[in-house]
């Protein structure tokens, strides 16, 4: 196929178009940047609302993961306005092109994130849950409206509702290592939250599974079947490096640490099941915590 990526050179994006690359599909990327001279390039700027319409024609599919950083600095207003706006007006631009294209795509797969249900404590659940309240909610919550367009122009549109994504290259593991490595890292809060993740290797699969299923769309869940609470994880990853996990913070630490990132993403708890994807048949390779681990740090 020919697919179109958005956010190529982050974690996920880069880990795809290798994998893309290597089975055979022609891959172009949506870049800010002046496309590169040899490079399958296509220039957009959502700050200004610009994108080079010609360049969408005649794609197969596109893969959407573009968006400001959420984990990087406290969230200023301005931090959160470029959060949301990175994903809902570039989504926007996006989905409203794609819709006024002679050959748009057949499917378009736009990332969203398991923020989408706030704190929900023990409870299960699934992509028939409603949203949550919060800031992040209310962004994943106009984050998919913003495929609307899409949608209604009929290209099959899903929703990839991504959980915390473990790889030792970046986001939340990568952050974790230095203090757990060195015997300094513990539990956040009382630990008792909810953290439903999923493989890089898996996110990738994922995307792929649910390019070629022509019924799915809508929501689906990008996480393992097996949430943990960030006890679990604490001790699985101190068991996995051999080091003691008894440095916990407690909650006003983080809080006063992270700011409003704290309740909303380190303290929240979200336990989420991949309901979509099991029924649609989708075989997950690394749905263990502690096998996962030891996979991705060579243990």
């Amino acid at each position: 196929m020919k697919i179109l990526v958005t956010g190529s050179s982050g974690l996920i994006g880069s880990a795809l178009i290798s994998t893309l690359t290597e089975q055979g599909h022609e891959v172009k990327k949506l870049v800010r940047t002046d496309p590169a001279s040899g490079q399958d390039e296509v220039h957009w700027s959502p700050e200004s609302g610009s994108i080079d319409k010609g360049g969408l024609e005649a794609l197969d599919a596109v893969v959407h993961l573009a968006g400001e950083n959420i984990a990087s600095g406290k969230w200023t207003p301005e931090k959160k306005a470029r959060i949301r706006d990175s994903r809902v007006e570039g989504t926007r631009l996006l989905c409203e092109t794609l819709a006024q294209l002679e050959r748009p795509p057949k499917v378009s797969v736009c990332s969203s994130a398991i923020g989408f249900y706030g704190d929900r404590g023990d409870a299960a659940v699934d992509e028939a849950a409603f949203s949550g309240s919060g800031f992040l909610p209310d962004v994943c919550q106009e984050w998919e409206e913003a495929t609307g367009s899409a949608a209604e122009a009929g290209i099959r549109v899903v929703n990839l509702r991504i959980g915390v994504v473990l790889s030792p290259d970046g986001g939340a593991l990568a952050k974790m290592l230095p203090p757990f490595k060195m015997g300094s890292g513990g539990k956040l809060g009382n630990g008792k939250q909810y953290i439903s993740w999923i493989a890089l290797d898996d996110v990738v699969g994922v995307i792929n599974h649910v390019l070629s299923q022509d019924g799915l769309h809508g929501p689906v869940n990008a996480v393992s079947p097996q949430a943990v609470t960030n006890s679990e994880l604490t001790k699985t990853l101190g068991r996995v490096l051999n080091r003691p996990t008894v440095f916990g913070m407690p909650a006003f630490m983080v809080r006063s640490v992270f700011g409003e990132m704290a309740d909303e993403m380190l303290l929240v708890s979200t336990r989420v099941e991949p309901a979509r994807l099991s029924e649609t048949g989708y075989t997950f390779q690394y749905p263990d915590l502690e096998v996962t681990l030891r996979h991705l740090l060579g243990k």
